[in-house]
């Protein structure tokens, strides 16, 4: 029931910076968490970072340090800002909530958006 947009991919060298934008839509007053997860070719997706409600955050061993994640609730919007990027972070960025319905925890993801880092 909620509708994810992401945006703010796109192609950058090795040690720059990108920031990505997720807007949320529908019914978001039961969200509990929103985040970013990433897919590589032949990879898993994986959590890159998450916040909750309460502000606590997550991050992935391989982008603390260089990641934040941040929210702006007036827009119903979550922000990934990525510094020092790698070539190993380029993937497909999708954006996540975590939400209850009835008791009942649900999750959404948005399209995705490339990210692509150059050596």
């Amino acid at each position: 029931q909620v509708q994810l947009v992401e945006s703010g991919g796109g192609l950058v060298q090795s040690g720059g910076s990108l920031r990505l934008s997720c807007a949320a839509s529908g019914s978001i007053f039961s969200i509990y968490a929103m985040g970013w997860y990433r897919q590589a070719p032949g990879k898993q997706r994986e959590l890159v970072a998450d916040i909750t409600i309460g502000g606590s955050t997550n991050y992935a061993d391989s982008v603390k340090g260089r990641f934040t994640i941040s929210r702006d609730n007036a827009k119903n919007t979550v922000y990934l800002q990525m510094n020092s990027l790698k070539p190993e972070d380029t993937a497909v960025y999708y954006c996540n909530t975590k939400y209850y319905k009835n008791s009942v925890l649900f999750g959404s993801w948005g399209q995705g958006t490339q990210v692509t880092v150059s050596s």
